[in-house]
């Protein structure tokens, strides 16, 4: 399984609502419930109206289309991060999945995942 780092910062947030966040921008993961307005996003782009916001994380993404029949993938790389105490945030799209951890903990998470056998570029 092929991994592709991200070269940019990314912010995790909560916002009021959406009138501000530029869906424009090369990432914006939007994700509204019941309960909160939650973005993620390149930090140049957190909008103004942010009730909660965590900067400080990078991201790689797991190359190529996923089908939904594949089982694990995610729970994979997430157990692997687990054992070498490394959270993560992670966000699916209907292509494939991205997995965001801390700044400080990005190169040790590629490389514990090479370690394990995935190729990171």
């Amino acid at each position: 399984m092929v991994l592709k780092k991200l070269h940019h910062d990314f912010s995790v947030c909560k916002v009021e609502d959406y009138s501000l966040v530029n869906v424009g921008s090369e990432f914006c993961f939007v994700g509204k419930t019941d309960e909160e307005n939650s973005l993620v996003c390149l930090t140049e782009d957190v909008p103004e109206n942010v009730t909660v916001q965590d900067d400080g994380w990078k991201a790689f993404r797991i190359e190529g289309v996923l089908d939904f029949s594949l089982i694990g993938i995610l729970s994979k790389i997430a157990t692997i991060l687990a054992e070498n105490q490394i959270g993560i945030f992670a966000v699916s799209t209907f292509n494939t999945d991205y997995i965001l951890v801390k700044a400080e903990n990005f190169t040790r998470a590629l490389n514990a995942l090479e370690h394990a056998g995935y190729q990171v570029l």
